[in-house]
Formats: C-alpha cells, structure tokens, sequence
C-alpha cells in the first residue's frame, strides 16, 4: 500500500508526537488537526489494514479503530 498520500494530510508539518498523545486531551488535539483532512480516509484505512496499533490516524483513535475492526469481522461473519 502507497504511502504517498501522507504527504498531503493535515499532520505533515505537525510534530509526529501530537498523534501520540498520552491523555483524552491529546486524542482530541490530535483529532482536530484531522478534520477536514483530504486524506483522512486513507489514513484511517492504512492504520486500518496494517493494523497500527498506536495513536490517531484517520482522526480515530486507538479504540475506534479497535471498534471499527471488530464491527468488521462481525458483518464479514454475518454476509
């Protein structure tokens, strides 16, 4: 998977260490700067697939993603 996109997010010219924050309150900075992202989709499809499992990407945070796979593999089971 292409890698390209980054370059274009929100977070390129922001320090790495604001989309791994240690508190709510650094989630919810970190989530700001991803509003309104070009790219935020594929960000969140790239953590997504290769299963990152640190930090915000796509504007979502660790346990949204968690959330976000599970609700996956239940309607994979389901089809």
């Amino acid at each position: 998977m292409s890698t390209l996109w980054m370059a274009e997010g929100n977070c390129a010219n922001q320090p790495p260490k604001t989309f791994f924050p240690s508190d709510g309150v650094g989630v919810e900075v970190a989530k700001k700067v991803c509003e309104g992202c070009p790219v935020a989709d594929q960000c969140l499809e790239y953590a997504l697939v290769n299963r990152v499992e640190h930090g915000v990407w796509g504007g979502c945070s660790e346990r949204q993603r968690r959330r976000i796979l599970r609700q996956r593999r239940l309607a994979s089971v389901d089809a």
